[in-house]
């Protein structure tokens, strides 16, 4: 049971994003209020990734305005992400175009690292969220690393993607 309370501790902990932005980032703030009219909550470029993090209620309106953003930044991958407050919520947002089918946690017993795998029922799915080569997913734990601190465990996170076998 302990294990349970722990898991359900860690996953529903709060979150913050960084805030503090380069010039490049403060530009392409400027370039999104411009051509949606809404604020990011942040802006993170890794290689040639751009994540806009956006609140829950502007989301949507954003979302139908990534082709237009991405016509204009031809040689960027755009991702529009919601800005959550908690560590669950925001990661079921770094994989929004998917089925999750649970998320559950585990502790690497030498180092003591913190391992969350995210369970797909399906191998499109993880194939989704993993990305070519693996470059998504090696990319959310490096925002995870570098951008993201939890308010109750002072522990480094490694995100996994896993394909769950349902028995009949």
């Amino acid at each position: 049971m302990d294990s349970l309370l722990e898991e359900k501790s860690f996953l529903t902990q709060k979150v913050k994003i960084k805030k503090k932005y380069s010039n490049k980032e403060i530009q392409l703030h400027h370039f999104f209020h411009q051509k949606t009219k809404i604020f990011p909550e942040n802006v993170i470029i890794h290689n040639q990734f751009i994540f806009f993090f956006v609140k829950s209620e502007d989301y949507f309106k954003a979302k139908r305005l990534l082709k237009n953003l991405r016509t204009q930044l031809i040689d960027k991958k755009i991702l529009i992400i919601r800005s959550e407050t908690t560590l669950i919520k925001l990661l079921f947002s770094f994989f929004p175009d998917t089925y999750i089918h649970d998320i559950t946690l585990s502790i690497v017993e030498n180092t003591g690292k913190r391992l969350v795998k995210i369970i797909f029922l399906f191998y499109e799915d993880r194939g989704i969220a993993v990305g070519r080569s693996g470059d998504y997913i090696n990319l959310v734990n490096k925002i995870f690393e570098n951008y993201i601190t939890l308010e109750k465990f002072n522990t480094s996170i490694e995100i996994k993607c896993e394909i769950i076998e349902l028995e009949y």
